[in-house]
């Protein structure tokens, strides 16, 4: 005769996998009951597990009260001063009041320096060895405008090279932005001052919005950015500069750090012939209003209607 125990069918899989599921979860509760010292790391040289618990149900960026900002700054500083054994600040400054964002770029006056491509990777803190640039700048052939001719490898002795113009490519800012509808988790999305911007904390690394976006602006960071301690720009910006994870995509954010503050993006500051121009485009006094008036702009792929916040024109 069978005892009772020998009798009982086998649980369901799906029943067991509930148990197990509680079983840990009240594991993890135990755990977070104890007091885990802030600096402790694992043998296996990753986050705490209270830190791994806590970002796992971090809430979005859009839904955290104040104090979870916060502590989110704070946690972004350790972390940085941690790795680098350099202190950052890194803020959550808010869109200006009565501003929309805007760039136009003299295309007559951009000799293919690539100033702004060496400051942009500076200013935002990009991977040193990643290769991940936020501004491309494509040579063309004077009298073309097929961008699948270009090439922003180019590498002559001298630019500008006879019969070439030059174009530099970056996040257009589209006011109807593809990229932001493509994301499956909303970790992208258009702020009131016209910035598009991402959530690093909530990005799941898809790729989505790379394949949405037509102008090849996004870049997934396959590695954790490697950048001399030296070189880190210390002044940060939540939704803008600070240090990212591997895994997540990332973009120009019109330097939403310097921006945001009154001061000009990286890449002005540091063109040579002045053929970078940026403004408040609700402005009617500032400088890109006065060229979006009084001068023949373009915007790239304007058939497609993502209404880019980025002209181009010429003398």
């Amino acid at each position: 005769m069978k005892n009772d125990d020998q009798a009982k069918p086998a649980a369901p899989k799906h029943d067991q996998a509930r148990r197990n599921f509680m079983r840990k979860l009240g594991q993890a509760a135990a755990a977070m009951s104890v007091s885990v010292p802030a600096m402790v790391t694992p043998a296996w040289g990753g986050a705490t597990f209270l830190e791994a618990f806590n970002d796992f149900f971090r809430k979005h960026y859009k839904k955290m009260s104040r104090e979870e900002i916060d502590s989110a700054l704070a946690k972004i500083e350790r972390k940085a001063n941690e790795r680098y054994g350099v202190e950052i600040n890194c803020e959550n400054t808010p869109p200006k009041e009565n501003a929309v964002f805007g760039y136009a770029l003299n295309i007559s006056k951009c000799q293919g320096y690539r100033d702004c491509v060496h400051a942009c990777i500076k200013e935002n803190n990009l991977g040193r060895d990643s290769q991940v640039e936020y501004i491309r700048v494509l040579e063309m052939n004077k009298g073309s405008s097929n961008l699948e001719e270009s090439d922003h490898y180019y590498d002559p002795e001298t630019v500008p090279a006879d019969g070439k113009y030059y174009m530099p490519v970056q996040c257009m800012q589209c006011d109807n932005p593809p990229c932001v509808k493509a994301c499956p988790v909303e970790a992208t999305w258009m702020e009131p001052d016209g910035i598009v911007v991402v959530d690093y904390d909530w990005c799941i690394g898809c790729r989505y919005c790379m394949s949405a976006c037509p102008y090849s602006a996004r870049h997934f960071n396959w590695t954790e950015p490697e950048i001399p301690a030296a070189e880190i720009n210390p002044d940060t910006h939540y939704l803008g500069n600070r240090p990212r994870p591997r895994g997540v995509v990332e973009k120009c954010t019109f330097c939403i750090q310097r921006t945001r503050k009154g001061r000009q993006p990286a890449c002005m500051e540091a063109c040579p012939t002045g053929a970078r121009v940026f403004g408040n485009l609700l402005d009617p006094d500032s400088e890109i209003r006065y060229i979006l008036t009084n001068k023949t702009v373009f915007r790239l792929k304007e058939e497609l209607g993502t209404e880019p916040k980025f002209w181009y024109y010429t003398d």
